[in-house]
């Protein structure tokens, strides 16, 4: 047997409960893992709150983000005793997620944690954490460095942008966080390293111009819409953002004059099926670029049955930084 947190739909309507499973109802995958950490992603609120469509298979276990040890294995890569992490690959939409106290999934899905991150460092990183790594490389990749200028974080107070602001500034940035909760937050961002704090607003008000004053050498936006359209209207010539996320929409409502008169850049980023090299890359990256004590700083930790009410929170904007399920509490 072992604890889940189950979603499920049926005629009666949506529910979701701790329950307690049978082994035999987990996925048939090559690789079994104890749990012992999850996270609360955005995404996992919108599940656990029914709040959208992102479960796609009934029941469900959600949680898109797991941190545990190989328990048993039929996976070449794979031994009892390796401490793994599982982040993306559908997990918590198609595929049972981390918010149980054992998971079953496909040896390809896992990553090794570098040795200086613990199961519950690697739960409060998260898919948040290794997709805010995945951007700073992207920008590295494509010519961003220290000395270009500032570069602006949007949604800066939440899971992928704290850890952007925080990596960021240990790597030497200016680093220029936007947030919709300044008064609350400025002293939080200021600590992980932030030099400048500016309201939302700056960013996020439709209509703005096609292309604004140059104020950054570049970006890293969790938002989308108009606030993603007016940050590409205000990098400076050849500046670049890293895109990934939709938080305040999933349009596009610009125009292409940034990119043909300025020659700015948009960059994509995928943190789910991201192949395992570029996974490990961006793990040792975070083992060394990330601060452990101001991990922790940004961390708090809730036990399984606090899940639904942290999702609430999460999706009304009320959570700052990392939310850590210690699925055996």
């Amino acid at each position: 047997m072992f604890t889940a947190l189950l979603l499920q739909k049926t005629d009666d309507g949506f529910r979701c409960d701790i329950a307690e499973l049978a082994e035999d109802r987990l996925p048939d995958l090559a690789v079994t893992v104890a749990v012992e950490y999850s996270t609360v992603n955005y995404k996992d609120g919108l599940a656990i709150c029914n709040g959208a469509p992102v479960v796609r298979a009934w029941p469900l276990v959600p949680g898109i983000d797991l941190a545990g040890t190989v328990e048993a294995s039929e996976h070449p890569d794979w031994r009892p005793g390796d401490r793994v992490t599982a982040n993306g690959w559908d997990l918590g939409e198609k595929h049972w997620g981390g918010m149980a106290t054992k998971a079953r999934v496909d040896g390809a899905w896992l990553t090794r944690l570098p040795e200086s991150i613990d199961t519950r460092a690697a739960a409060a990183i998260g898919t948040a954490g290794y997709t805010a790594m995945l951007c700073v490389m992207a920008l590295e990749d494509n010519g961003t460095g220290p000395g270009d200028g500032p570069v602006v974080v949007t949604g800066a107070a939440g899971g992928v942008g704290s850890v952007t602001v925080a990596v960021l500034a240990k790597l030497g940035y200016e680093v220029v966080a936007s947030t919709g909760r300044a008064d609350s937050e400025s002293d939080y961002l200021r600590r992980l390293g932030a030099t400048e704090i500016i309201d939302r607003s700056e960013l996020s008000e439709p209509g703005g111009r096609p292309m604004a004053r140059p104020r950054w050498a570049a970006g890293v936006d969790t938002v989308g819409s108009h606030t993603l359209v007016n940050l590409i209207a205000a990098l400076e010539p050849e500046g670049r953002v890293a895109a990934c996320g939709l938080a305040g929409g999933s349009d596009l409502p610009g125009t292409v004059y940034p990119f043909i008169l300025r020659g700015v850049s948009l960059l994509g980023v995928n943190c789910v099926y991201q192949p395992a090299p570029r996974r490990a890359e961006a793990w040792n990256r975070l083992a060394s670029d990330l601060d452990s004590e101001t991990l922790e700083s940004i961390t708090s930790e809730v036990a399984l049955a606090e899940v639904p009410r942290v999702a609430a929170d999460i999706l009304a904007g009320k959570v700052r930084g990392r939310a850590v399920v210690d699925v055996n509490a």
